[in-house]
């Protein structure tokens, strides 16, 4: 009789396998990382003992490209070295090695530089010291990869979470990211559809728009930030013999709670405020769970007034949202100039 085969025994020698080779590729991506910082630090000191900076510099690339294209082979062009000076020139303030010896590299590069140089890269296109610092903490956190972290900053994630948020808030997302503590906290305002491809002059149905972002469900669950699990879609609840159908049901992990979206193609009323109200008092009275916290709920529209969400809201209102969304991706310049137009 042959032995049975014990898979969770097979599994078991495939997990620490499959671990030991992610932590060798990330201590690979650190330590390539590091030695990139390392070799922008030492050509920008060579370059300080130049005696004509600009064209001493240029001539130091060349040569340098020249020589460890012969030793290394491809990687080396002056363009990709001059990308390791700008490296290095962009994050010098965070050094804080103490030991500059070559043993240093690999012990302090993960407390350093948690991404790969790919990321890098695209962080470097960012002068706000700020703005750079809260995308690089964001990726790393939520394990972004080249391709999310380039969408983020196309679709100004920094610019649009701080028009909300006063000159302290603002400075905490610089420091510690995004941190989600209460509703107001996972709210966007506008929300950035560009990944559905939608016409931006045709017409489209709201059903034609629900359809695309349950087809494109992981670009929205990204776009709605952290935390979110997508429960369902025309979740339809009944009272009175009456049926009701919510637009898209989330939860969010994080807060505890329930997330109801319900979308408008056109202008925002005060009916879908209240209809949305509805929505959530049945929610938080015959769904959520006693430990469970208040459910929120988000609009999303096309077009809006400020004054009406007001009026229609309660002044305490912590529940109810309304966000327009754009269908192309914002000017990073007139969303700058919102955060620095508000009243603070």
């Amino acid at each position: 009789m042959k032995p049975s085969i014990n898979t969770s025994f097979y599994n078991q020698i495939i997990d620490l396998l499959q671990g030991a080779r992610n932590s060798l590729v990330r201590a690979v991506n650190q330590t390539m990382v590091m030695t990139y910082f390392k070799i922008g630090e030492k050509i920008i000191e060579e370059e300080q003992n130049g005696n004509e900076r600009a064209e001493y510099g240029k001539n130091l690339l060349q040569g340098l490209s020249n020589v460890l294209t012969k030793e290394f082979g491809k990687g080396f062009s002056v363009t990709n070295i001059q990308q390791m000076r700008n490296f290095y020139l962009a994050y010098e303030k965070q050094q804080t090695l103490s030991v500059k010896s070559e043993n240093s590299i690999k012990q302090t590069a993960s407390a350093i530089f948690n991404l790969s140089w790919s990321h890098y890269l695209i962080l470097m296109r960012i002068d706000n010291k700020d703005e750079r610092q809260f995308y690089e903490i964001e990726a790393t956190k939520n394990n972004w990869s080249v391709r999310e972290l380039d969408r983020q900053i196309n679709s100004s994630l920094y610019e649009r979470l701080s028009i909300s948020k006063d000159k302290k808030e603002i400075v905490k997302l610089s420091q510690k990211g995004q941190i989600i503590e209460k509703a107001s906290d996972l709210i966007k305002d506008p929300y950035i559809l560009e990944f559905l491809n939608l016409p931006e002059l045709n017409s489209y149905s709201e059903t034609e728009l629900e359809e695309e972002l349950i087809n494109k469900l992981e670009h929205f669950l990204l776009e709605l930030g952290k935390g979110f699990t997508f429960v369902g879609r025309q979740v339809r609840f009944t009272f009175d013999e009456e049926h009701f159908r919510v637009d898209l049901v989330f939860y969010n992990r994080l807060l505890k709670c329930f997330v109801l979206l319900d979308l408008k193609i056109g202008k925002l009323k005060h009916q879908d405020l209240g209809q949305m109200q509805m929505y959530v008092n049945y929610y938080d009275r015959y769904v959520k769970l006693e430990e469970e916290n208040k459910t929120i709920g988000i609009i999303l529209c096309k077009d809006k007034k400020d004054t009406l969400v007001e009026i229609t809201l309660p002044e305490n209102n912590n529940q109810i949202f309304a966000s327009k969304y754009e269908l192309i991706l914002p000017s990073k310049n007139e969303l700058k100039q919102l955060i620095e137009n508000k009243t603070i």
